[in-house]
């Protein structure tokens, strides 16, 4: 009977652990099941006038993420009549460690998002005023980065991020010297200086020259980059599941394989 009780109960503990093993790789997605994952984006947008072909982008962008059932919110800073000069009371709140209602607003919808969409029009090569005071201002010191052992450090560390630029110029003049040199202070200098990952800096050339063909297509490029974020959303979350999931299933077999043992080791106690 005591044979039978503990030759029972390994084989309990053993049909437990791969049962629980095999429903873990279940939920995570390794045999192709991709469950749904809400993504939380939030829309920077910077461009004045409604009937602008960067505004036809922010609708397409929103309609595609909101059918693929996503929480999507739109900071239109125009329209939010944003402020977006870095003033002499932002550093005097600042010095009281204290954050402006408005900035602080704008930080706690950073902080909720796990994608950062910017969508503006490049002018002069560089993005809008409103736009660069918007990160002048909320990427702020102690949120955005700090500094450890004398070295600047990103903190949005868990934070993607995609900019589609809209321009007037062509790709031919603007690929070979313009696009590397906004990739480098825009890219690098300021997304990935704060610890987030670039998904993509996207320029639509030619946008008021163009035949309306084109910006069908770009449009639908867009519809194509949206369907793509909620793509790479759900990857990463998938694997970061599995990589969890796959740990905790070794310390279970760890745990299993030492009760194995413990438990083959009791009858002889009794015999």
């Amino acid at each position: 009977c005591v044979c039978f009780f503990f030759s029972s109960r390994r084989r309990h503990t053993r049909q437990r652990s791969v049962s629980w093993a095999r429903r873990c790789v279940q939920e995570t997605g390794y045999q192709r099941r991709v469950h749904g994952i809400i993504m939380k984006i939030l829309i920077i947008y910077g461009h004045p006038n409604p009937a602008s072909f960067c505004h036809a982008i922010l609708e397409a962008f929103v309609a595609k993420l909101k059918e693929l059932k996503h929480e999507v919110v739109v900071r239109d800073l125009y329209a939010l009549k944003f402020n977006p000069i870095l003033g002499g009371e932002d550093f005097a709140a600042y010095s009281l460690h204290k954050v402006p209602a408005d900035i602080e607003e704008e930080q706690k919808h950073i902080a909720w998002c796990d994608t950062l969409l910017f969508i503006y029009p490049m002018w002069w090569l560089g993005m809008p005023a409103i736009v660069k005071g918007y990160i002048d201002r909320a990427f702020t010191y102690g949120f955005a980065y700090t500094v450890i052992g004398g070295k600047p450090t990103g903190i949005l560390t868990t934070k993607k991020v995609l900019v589609v630029n809209t321009q007037g110029n062509s790709k031919e003049a603007f690929e070979k010297d313009v696009w590397p040199a906004i990739n480098k202070t825009s890219n690098w200098g300021i997304f990935e200086f704060s610890g987030m990952k670039m998904i993509d800096h996207v320029y639509l050339a030619a946008v008021p020259y163009v035949p309306a063909e084109v910006r069908k297509a770009y449009l639908a490029q867009i519809e194509g980059i949206a369907a793509k974020l909620a793509q790479i959303q759900r990857f990463t979350f998938t694997l970061k599941k599995f990589a969890s999931r796959f740990f905790q299933i070794l310390a279970w077999v760890r745990l299993t394989q030492q009760m194995e043992i413990f438990h083959s080791s009791i009858p002889s106690l009794y015999f």
